[in-house]
């Protein structure tokens, strides 16, 4: 990548890129998030799919219900999508010192990414757990009306009222662990899929087509991001949980959570809501790569 002075512009096609997440993937994350708060409970509402799930939300709240809790994910992920591509391009930049090849450096990649999103997990836990209590309010929840918030802004307030400021910020630690390991294989898949399919195009063809280029986005983002999902999964049902529970008292160990689960409903258990969430990973991910590699080319800044 070229960059020395592409600054703020990496920033810039990060921003979309995260736009492009959320109008994409949103409602596959809505699911997702309903099953992981539900499904996992001893008593109350059971879904018994994904698609079981989405048809109850069409049927009783419509296709808002599946947009429930946007806003806040819509300004969250914009700034974190912003982030965490400025910050592991240019980080990885640092890292190479100056040295330019076209085959990925898993040396620098790996540790760039994380970084990213360790970085980005504190501006994400926030409004991830905005986000997560507003779509499991929904017409299935158990939670009393008394107790509903009327938006973003009203969850954000009541949750610090009832919890101080540190309330806003429940799951951290599980939202840390989360996004630096997630943005190390995702970011590692990526550049690696996409290095090796565009060599195999460079073999066939001197020449790859803007087509080509938008395809090659498409396959290494979608799959970017189904490593990804599939190494976190786990560590997201935790930190729904801990963000969702009603007592303010619950314990924060994603671990302590993940062994309960394990304990009750075994393997599955942990990795409840994966239908959903890989369906969404692929392409909402795609979505995100092929905004993020436009934006750049419009901004002026070569990748290779």
């Amino acid at each position: 990548m070229s960059g020395s002075g592409s600054g703020y512009k990496e920033y810039v096609a990060g921003m979309l890129a995260g736009v492009a997440t959320v109008v994409v993937g949103h409602p596959f994350d809505t699911v997702k998030v309903k099953l992981q708060k539900h499904n996992t409970e001893a008593s109350g509402m059971k879904y018994k799919s994904g698609l079981h799930c989405t048809a109850r939300i069409l049927k009783t709240e419509g296709v808002k219900g599946l947009y429930r809790g946007a806003t806040s994910s819509f300004v969250g992920m914009a700034f974190e999508s912003s982030l965490a591509f400025g910050i592991y391009s240019q980080t990885k930049q640092l890292l190479q010192g100056g040295i330019q090849t076209d085959k990925p450096q898993l040396l620098t990649i790996f540790p760039s990414a994380a970084f990213a999103g360790a970085v980005i997990s504190f501006v994400l836990c926030p409004s991830e757990l905005v986000k997560c209590r507003m779509q499991v309010q929904g017409t299935d929840s158990i939670v009393q009306s008394s107790s509903r918030y009327n938006g973003p802004i009203d969850c954000a307030l009541k949750t610090i009222k009832s919890e101080g400021l540190t309330g806003i910020f429940r799951g951290g630690g599980a939202t840390l662990l989360r996004e630096s390991i997630g943005n190390a294989v995702f970011f590692s898949t990526y550049e690696h899929v996409r290095y090796y399919m565009r060599r195999s195009l460079r073999d066939a063809s001197s020449d790859v087509s803007h087509f080509a280029d938008v395809g090659i986005g498409i396959f290494s983002g979608g799959l970017g991001g189904i490593a990804c999902w599939s190494a976190i999964l786990p560590l997201d049902v935790a930190k729904t949980i801990i963000q969702t529970a009603p007592d303010k008292n619950h314990t924060r160990n994603p671990f302590q959570i993940l062994e309960k689960i394990y304990k009750i409903s075994g393997i599955r258990g942990c990795y409840t809501g994966l239908g959903p969430t890989i369906v969404r990973a692929f392409p909402a991910n795609a979505a995100a790569i092929v905004t993020w590699e436009l934006a750049m080319k419009m901004l002026g800044i070569k990748r290779e």
